[in-house]
C-alpha cells in the first residue's frame, strides 16, 4: 500500500470513529435512550399486581419503549390516591387512576389538605366496575346486607376504598358499622376461598382476574347495587355511573348491575406538550395491543377519549386531540 493510500484509509478510518463517537454521545437510536422525547423515562403508576391496572400498563410501557425509545416501566403501588402522591412528589411521569380519586385530588378534599396542581389528564379510559363479592350461602344480597359483617375494602386509600366508603355511606353505613379489612384483590378472594371475611370490594375493568379464579372454586355472588341507588349517590358524586355486569362475566346468567367510576390517565403537568403528544399518539396508535393484553382495554376509544374529563387536558394531549 503506498503512501497517498495509507493515509486516505486512515483519514477516513478517523472520520468514521469521530461520528459513531458523536452519534453515542447524542444517545443514538437504541432503545430506551429517550430519542424523540424530552424526558428519558416514562414510569407509570398503576396497582396491584393482579389488577387491569398493571396488566394494561406493562404493555404500554413496553410500547413506550420499543417505539419512542424511552426507558417506561410501570412501578406496583396501592393504586389511586398513592399515585396521586407519587405525582405530587414527582416520582412517576404518569399514572392511571380513578375519577372519584382524581376528583378529590383537583379540588383538594376528603384524601388531600390542598389542592394538587401538577396533575393534568390524557384522558379517560375506561369503565371500573364496583364488584362486591360474596358467597351464595352468605345471605347478603344488597349492600345493607353488608351491616355487621366482615368486608374487604381494598388497599387503604386505594381507589377501590375511596369508592367502597362512598358507596357504604350512600347505604347509611360507615366503617363503624362493619368489620372492616385492608386487603387487595388476591387478598380478599383468599379470604372469602377460606371464610375470613364474609364480602370484599373488588373495583376494576371486566374481568377480573382474582374474580375469575374464585368463581371456580366457591359458590360466588356478586351483590347488585340497583341503579335508582347509583342515580341517587351520584346526584352528589357525579363520577359513579349505572352500568352492568354481563351477563357469564364470573358464570352468571344474568346481567348484574351495579356502580362504576371512569379510570384516567394522568400525567405531570410539566411534561412538555411535544413529549406528551407523542405519549398520547402512542397510547391511541397501540390499542390492539392493550386489549390483548386484557379485555378491559376494548373500552378505550379516542371518540369517549375526552367525556367525563376530571383534571385539565395536558396541551400535548389536547393538540393530538384537535388533529382528529
Amino acid at each position: 500500500m503506498n503512501k497517498k493510500i495509507l493515509t486516505a484509509f486512515i483519514l477516513m478510518l478517523t472520520t468514521a470513529m469521530t461520528l459513531a463517537a458523536c452519534g453515542g454521545e447524542e444517545g443514538g437510536s437504541g432503545e430506551g435512550n429517550g430519542e424523540g422525547l424530552d424526558t428519558n423515562i416514562a414510569t407509570i403508576a398503576t396497582g396491584g399486581s393482579s389488577g387491569p391496572y398493571n396488566i394494561i400498563a406493562t404493555t404500554l410501557a413496553e410500547t413506550y419503549t420499543s417505539e419512542l425509545g424511552v426507558n417506561s416501566k410501570t412501578q406496583t403501588t396501592g393504586a389511586s390516591v398513592e399515585n396521586v402522591n407519587l405525582m405530587k412528589e414527582e416520582k412517576v411521569e404518569m399514572a392511571f387512576m380513578m375519577s372519584d380519586v382524581l376528583s378529590q385530588a383537583v379540588n383538594g378534599v376528603e384524601n388531600f389538605d390542598e389542592s394538587i396542581d401538577n396533575v393534568s389528564q390524557i384522558g379517560t379510559l375506561y369503565p371500573n366496575y364496583v364488584q362486591v363479592v360474596t358467597t351464595a350461602d352468605s345471605g347478603i344480597e344488597t349492600l345493607s346486607d353488608l351491616e355487621g359483617k366482615r368486608v374487604a375494602v381494598g388497599d387503604q386509600n386505594s381507589g377501590v376504598e375511596v369508592n367502597a366508603r362512598t358507596l357504604l355511606e350512600g347505604h347509611d353505613i360507615t366503617y363503624d358499622d362493619i368489620e372492616v379489612d385492608y386487603l387487595g384483590y388476591a387478598e380478599a378472594a383468599d379470604g372469602l376461598r377460606s371464610g375470613q371475611i364474609d364480602a370484599a370490594f373488588l373495583t376494576s375493568g371486566l374481568p377480573n382476574a382474582s374474580v375469575m379464579e374464585l368463581a371456580n372454586s366457591v359458590d360466588l355472588q356478586i351483590v347488585r347495587i340497583e341503579q335508582e341507588d347509583v342515580e341517587r349517590i351520584a346526584e352528589d358524586k357525579e363520577y359513579f355511573v349505572s352500568l352492568e355486569i354481563p351477563a357469564d362475566t364470573y358464570g352468571n346468567e344474568e346481567a348484574i348491575p351495579t356502580a362504576a367510576i371512569m379510570n384516567a390517565l394522568v400525567v405531570r403537568s410539566d411534561l412538555s406538550e411535544d413529549d406528551v403528544y407523542e405519549l398520547t399518539k402512542t397510547l391511541f396508535e397501540n390499542l390492539d395491543q392493550l386489549e390483548n393484553a386484557h379485555q378491559a382495554a376494548s373500552d378505550i376509544s379516542l371518540e369517549n377519549a375526552q367525556e367525563g374529563v376530571i383534571a385539565p387536558l395536558h396541551p400535548g394531549a389536547e393538540r393530538y386531540y384537535n388533529e382528529q
